[in-house]
């Protein structure tokens, strides 16, 4: 099968501070990837540059054509679509207001009832049907996380890519989190998810990376890398409770 993304000899970093040192990767359709390591290890870096936030050096390469010339708003069209680690969503708008402002590509592309998407990011996400004309700034930190995922789901994205979903959430809201990726895996949606949570982002994926000051330092099937020795004392400790 071909990759819907893969990515070779990618350099990138902030002016003249290079961050990411020649990194590959590649993620099937339908598979979660996901991207552990420590805080600045350069994983939110490697996010910014696939989605064109960056300027970068190498290939990437989506649905089989090189895209690394192409623009933010040329990716975003091409369905590739990020969530960021702060969320930034729009907080003196409603709920279903930002959502239907994440439908900005579909719309553009002329996508036949592409509102119908509102219903499933609502069977999705509940809670953000219950608290859809509530302002986006009033909602809780795991109602937020929704949010931002649901407007990103309703560009209808061939590629997501999560940035630290579970930061700062509440265990259950975490579980909850998790449990929502595990269904888009189930629609063809490709995820690429950086996460600190490691136990739990191995978990849910098909196949991981471990990004260490800008270099991949394991790359493996998840259930691989969550009983390798190295990963086990690292990042999910000695001892390995059920998440």
């Amino acid at each position: 099968m071909t990759p819907l993304l893969e990515v070779s000899d990618l350099h990138a970093g902030y002016g003249r501070a290079e961050v990411l040192h020649g990194l590959s990767l590649s993620a099937l359709t339908g598979n979660v990837v996901t991207v552990i390591g420590p805080n600045g290890a350069g994983k939110s870096t490697l996010l910014n540059a696939l989605m064109g936030g960056l300027p970068s050096r190498g290939q990437i390469r989506y649905e089989g054509d090189d895209i690394a010339a192409l623009t933010l708003e040329a990716r975003v069209m091409r369905g590739i679509a990020l969530v960021p680690e702060k969320r930034e969503l729009f907080g003196t708008m409603s709920v279903q207001d930002n959502l239907i402002l994440g439908g900005w590509r579909p719309r553009r592309l002329n996508i036949a009832r592409w509102r119908d998407t509102l219903e499933e990011v609502y069977d999705l996400f509940p809670r953000l049907l219950e608290r859809r004309e509530q302002l986006a700034g009033t909602l809780s930190g795991g109602e937020r996380q929704m949010l931002a995922i649901g407007r990103a789901l309703m560009g209808r994205p061939k590629l997501l890519m999560l940035d630290e979903p579970s930061l700062g959430l509440a265990p259950l809201v975490v579980k909850s989190i998790f449990d929502i990726v595990r269904k888009l895996r189930t629609t063809g949606v490709t995820i690429l998810l950086v996460e600190q949570n490691a136990r739990a982002a191995l978990e849910v994926a098909d196949t991981g990376s471990v990004l260490e000051t800008g270099e991949f330092v394991l790359c493996a099937p998840a259930s691989q890398l969550a009983a390798d020795p190295r990963v086990i004392e690292t990042y999910l400790g000695s001892t390995r409770a059920a998440a």
